[in-house]
């Protein structure tokens, strides 16, 4: 997925997959905007894909990948990109594992999205 995103901008080429609880992969990468906030991170990219062919679907893990020279340690994702996985656990009421995959191979493995968003906002703040 990385060899297809769209990076003019920042050269910083990153591929996201997931594996639904049937099986099936739904893969996305970054696509980047002169308008840089008009831009989508590979992680949601990926989510939303699946969520909107599939709203039902239960992700049970995300790949993030960083293939290009130098990315020597796994690359996390952004805040924003934590938030969305997060909210995916709530709205599937499991948690999905999350592998953070090197250009050298090394991967960092957490078994929840929360263990990137501890302190993460939800629902249940808008629900009185």
């Amino acid at each position: 997925a990385a060899s297809r995103a769209y990076a003019p901008y920042s050269n910083f080429h990153v591929g996201a997959a997931l594996r639904l609880a049937d099986g099936t992969v739904v893969s996305g990468n970054n696509q980047e905007n002169a308008s840089f906030p008009a831009g989508i991170c590979a992680e949601r990219t990926a989510l939303h894909a699946a969520m909107s062919m599939r709203p039902d679907a239960v992700v049970e893990v995300i790949a993030v990948v960083v293939p290009q020279a130098g990315a020597d340690r796994p690359v996390s994702p952004c805040g924003i990109c934590r938030q969305a996985l997060v909210e995916q656990e709530v709205r599937q009421g499991s948690p999905m594992r999350v592998l953070l995959v090197a250009s050298g191979g090394s991967v960092q493995e957490l078994s929840s999205a929360r263990d990137l968003l501890p302190l993460s906002f939800d629902v249940s703040f808008l629900r009185p």
